[in-house]
């Protein structure tokens, strides 16, 4: 598949259009957004997703919120699952210090973020709530009846919907950005969490096989899709993927008032969070830099220098031999790397 510009910019016109219309219904009345929220809050796992199926019966998306698309693979997903599990800290790391910052460097994406105020305002708080949607995403059962996946992606869908909906009657968008969390953005955003991963996973030194990236790359299609991601739009394969993301750095990848602002958040709360071994901003951004490429980083304003040779060497060294030493069940290293996690959101 090519993905043209022609193409590009007629995704970048079009959002999510079932999740759109039900926002705009259930919002038209007060009674009825609280009555959402109340929903939305009270959803933890998969099983309650039944609940909101009765309330909302004439939304196909929400009646079929609890399905796997026909073309997903249960053996990919769950060997995608065990690799995240397996690699549970190195990946949640590079939420921050890759994933993000690379979302950020298309400005008019990150427009979206920049209005809103809550990245800049409360970046912890941000930073937790995607974490966590990826923990729920991931985790061995998130898609059985007891887990967590398909309650936490559509919650995310309706919230991006949501954000749509603000972001237009606030008056302050533009219509050159594109539609607010548009098709290419939402993309853009999936590859970011897949393909971005695997190369940052690379750079650290990690060992990463064709299958293992294939498998990781599927199961994030999935989660894609049941965010309302266009199938036109999933990629089949990893040079498809490849051709996507390069389409859309060349796109919209540029400096930006928002782009170095956003990023500039992530580093002050990483450098400042409450961590065993403190992180110096500049530590922060030559990281982040190493990971991103130089000319990524110059258009965030974070190439101030390189991160040394020596320091390179001994991430690789490190992350090498944790890969040796990683053992036992993907279910149990993925709820002991998950319990960790909990205990270092208590703190924020």
């Amino acid at each position: 598949m090519r993905y043209t510009d022609d193409f590009l910019n007629e995704k970048r016109q079009l959002g999510d259009r079932d999740a759109d219309i039900f926002i705009q219904s259930a919002f038209a009345d007060q009674e009825h957004k609280i009555a959402l929220r109340t929903w939305l809050n009270s959803f933890k796992t998969n099983h309650q997703l039944h609940e909101l199926s009765s309330a909302y019966g004439d939304y196909d998306f929400i009646t079929h919120a609890n399905k796997l698309p026909a073309w997903a693979n249960p053996v990919q997903m769950k060997d995608g699952a065990a690799f995240f599990a397996i690699h549970a800290q190195s990946i949640m790391n590079l939420l921050g210090l890759l994933s993000l910052p690379y979302c950020y460097t298309a400005a008019n994406g990150a427009m979206v973020l920049y209005l809103s105020d809550r990245m800049k305002t409360d970046t912890g708080k941000r930073l937790f709530e995607t974490a966590e949607f990826v923990w729920d995403v991931m985790a061995p059962d998130a898609f059985s009846k007891n887990g967590k996946g398909f309650a936490s992606a559509l919650k995310i869908r309706l919230m991006h919907s949501a954000a749509r909906y603000y972001t237009l009657k606030s008056k302050r968008w533009e219509d050159s950005w594109g539609f607010p969390v548009n098709q290419e953005d939402m993309a853009g955003t999936n590859l970011s969490f897949s393909l971005l991963v695997i190369r940052g996973l690379r750079k650290f030194g990690f060992a990463v096989t064709y299958k293992e990236q294939q498998d990781f790359i599927h199961l994030w299609n999935v989660i894609g899709a049941l965010l309302g991601l266009d199938l036109s739009m999933i990629p089949e394969d990893g040079k498809q993927a490849v051709d996507l993301e390069r389409s859309i750095r060349i796109r919209q990848f540029k400096s930006s008032k928002q782009g170095v602002e956003l990023t500039a958040g992530i580093v002050k709360y990483i450098s400042t969070a409450n961590l065993k071994q403190t992180v110096s901003p500049i530590e922060v951004k030559q990281i982040m830099c190493y990971l991103l490429g130089e000319e990524v980083a110059d258009l965030l304003g974070i190439a101030e220098s390189q991160l040394p040779v020596y320091k390179i060497r001994l991430l690789k060294s490190v992350n090498f031999l944790n890969d040796l030493w990683t053992v036992g069940k993907p279910q149990l290293i993925y709820q002991k790397e998950y319990h960790k996690f909990k205990q270092s959101k208590s703190k924020v």
